[in-house]
């Protein structure tokens, strides 16, 4: 006999499941230090240094972002490094659909 697991769904936001104060600001900067991450890996780009020197950036800025602590980074500051990566930040405003997220990165391939 196979048991059922007890679930629920969650939202597209795992940091408003949790229930974080500042869920969509923290969404949004995974997203984004995400995006850069995998720049980076795709460039060839293993050493922090290499990352570092690319991204003007000091080599602790970049462990933590390598890291994945994009809490230590603001929204403006990632869009720099994807634009220093060579990388165009399009903003686009529109309204909510029901169940939509507020904030979204689409990542558009070249």
């Amino acid at each position: 006999m196979i048991k059922k697991i007890k679930h629920e769904k969650g939202s597209d936001n795992i940091f408003a499941d949790l229930g974080l104060k500042d869920a969509d600001e923290l969404f949004t900067r995974g997203l984004l230090g995400i995006q850069i991450l995998q720049i980076l890996h795709k460039r060839g780009i293993k050493k922090q240094k290499d990352a570092a020197e690319l991204l003007q950036i000091d080599k602790a800025e970049t462990s933590k972002l390598i890291k994945g602590e994009f809490n230590r980074f603001s929204q403006e500051r990632l869009m720099c490094f994807l634009n220093i990566l060579n990388y165009k930040v399009t903003v686009q405003i529109s309204p909510m659909k029901k169940g939509e997220q507020p904030q979204q990165v689409v990542m558009m391939r070249s």
